[in-house]
């Protein structure tokens, strides 16, 4: 292996590790005991959780060539799962703020285990009926459990601030650490041990199984709107009005869409960008160096989140422009540099790797943010229907991509993600003018108040 990948790894790694250690004591956030225990219970569910999503990554496409289906077929496979999550996810996953936060993430659990088993199967009605089960787990894992944190969280009295740690935590173990460790263990259960692609799936499901038993004996239950009467036409239709009627709200779903359809279209793209003739490239490798790359970026996002001083919403324009500018790198080299042909990487595939590290490490702090804005912005009563309504836009630009990702140049399509990110960072400033006006207002008002209630005291003489 070249020793440029190991270099980049190794940067990566000793620029981490600086970051992680060398917090001073005003980057840090003083909590409570009690604190700790929920955050580090939350972890360890969320980190299974993401262990069984990661386990099954690397082989999802090996697993249906293995099973003789060519390239159109998966495609119809993947689009199935994105369709899946769009349609049936989104009610799915609304009856978390109805049915239960806790309830629906047992059934994420039982969802994707499902899913897990119809891999066994090389039918291919089976594996299409897979992937609208996975479909669903993902919205499922991406609204109930952040809802169940944030209610339980402000239930618990925990001071608002906290909640960062816990989220920049969540990202740096579970899209970081356990991405890292569980590709390795599919690489190994499949590879090392011979045992076939299904293997990295069963351990999946096992690893779903531990978690879910955790969820039941230690979670207990919260809910969003329970009002009685209503159905889930009723709650769509809040949590539509609640869009509608909040500017911070769309804006904010609008940003989410816009970046992770960036983030996805960008999944597909980064092998061929890399390894534009088919050469041998470690993959393996360069998709953990993409996993440091990303848990650098959540505890750098840990840092900006613990200055009082900086607002979410101010730093994450910067992130867009820097996120939108790495994917533009591959249209330049396309421009600039004259195609190459080689065994290894080529010098455009090399500042390439250096580009994707960077959006990575955007993607690590992109996650806790909008974490962070979705707690401050979204009610608590919709928090799921509305973080499904989000999904929405979402699903439906990656199907898109999908079914059209053959019939537009490579650096065609990395343009238009450019072009997205910088529409996010546009409206991300949007956001940030309207918050603040929010802010300046609640906070004029308060003080009237506080006014009022002084000159309202009798004086005591």
């Amino acid at each position: 292996m070249e020793f440029y990948f190991y270099a980049v790894f190794a940067v990566q790694a000793m620029v981490l590790v600086a970051l992680e250690f060398g917090k001073s004591g005003k980057d840090q956030i003083t909590t409570s005991p009690a604190f700790n225990a929920f955050k580090n219970n939350y972890l360890v569910v969320y980190s299974l959780m993401m262990a069984g999503d990661w386990l099954q990554g690397p082989y999802v496409y090996a697993l249906y060539v293995f099973y003789g289906y060519d390239k159109g077929d998966i495609g119809k496979l993947f689009i199935a799962g994105f369709g899946s999550s769009m349609l049936f996810g989104t009610i799915v996953g609304s009856l978390a703020d109805r049915y239960g936060r806790k309830r629906m993430s047992v059934i994420y659990c039982i969802t994707y285990m499902l899913s897990c088993f119809t891999k066994h199967s090389p039918q291919y009605r089976v594996l299409m009926l897979g992937r609208v089960l996975g479909g669903i787990a993902t919205s499922l894992l991406f609204s109930s459990f952040e809802s169940w944190l944030v209610a339980e969280h402000f239930k618990r009295g925990f001071e608002a601030q906290w909640l960062s740690l816990t989220f920049s935590k969540a990202i740096f173990l579970g899209n970081g650490l356990i991405a890292i460790i569980a590709g390795l263990v599919a690489n190994t259960l499949a590879g090392t041990f011979n045992l076939g692609p299904v293997s990295p799936f069963d351990a999946a499901a096992c690893v779903l199984a531990v978690g879910m038993g955790i969820i039941m004996l230690t979670w207990p239950e919260n809910y969003g709107d329970q009002a009685e009467g209503k159905n889930i036409i009723d709650q769509f239709t809040k949590a539509a009005a609640a869009i509608a009627s909040d500017e911070k709200i769309a804006l904010l779903g609008a940003i989410q869409s816009l970046f992770e359809g960036s983030m996805y279209t960008f999944v597909f793209l980064w092998t061929p960008a890399l390894s534009p003739y088919d050469q041998k490239i470690p993959f393996g490798f360069i998709f953990a160096t993409f996993m440091l790359a990303s848990m650098l970026g959540s505890s750098l996002a840990s840092r900006l989140m613990s200055r009082p001083n900086l607002r979410v919403e101010s730093y994450m324009q910067v992130v867009f422009a820097v996120a939108s500018g790495s994917l533009c790198l591959p249209v330049i080299i396309q421009f600039f540099l004259p195609d190459e042909r080689s065994e290894s990487m080529t010098v455009g595939g090399r500042m390439n790797l250096l580009g994707f590290c960077v959006f990575e490490m955007c993607v690590g702090i992109f996650w806790p943010s909008i974490m962070k804005m979705r707690s401050q912005y979204i009610p608590e009563d919709s928090r799921s229907t509305i973080m499904n309504y989000f999904r929405i836009p979402l699903n439906i630009f990656v199907c898109i991509v999908l079914y059209n990702v053959s019939a537009f140049p490579i650096s065609v399509m990395f343009g238009m993600c450019a072009i997205f990110l910088g529409m996010a960072g546009v409206l991300q400033r949007r956001l940030r003018v309207v918050s603040e006006k929010h802010w300046n207002r609640n906070s004029d008002v308060s003080a009237e108040e506080k006014l009022r209630d002084t000159e309202a005291e009798p004086l005591n003489i």
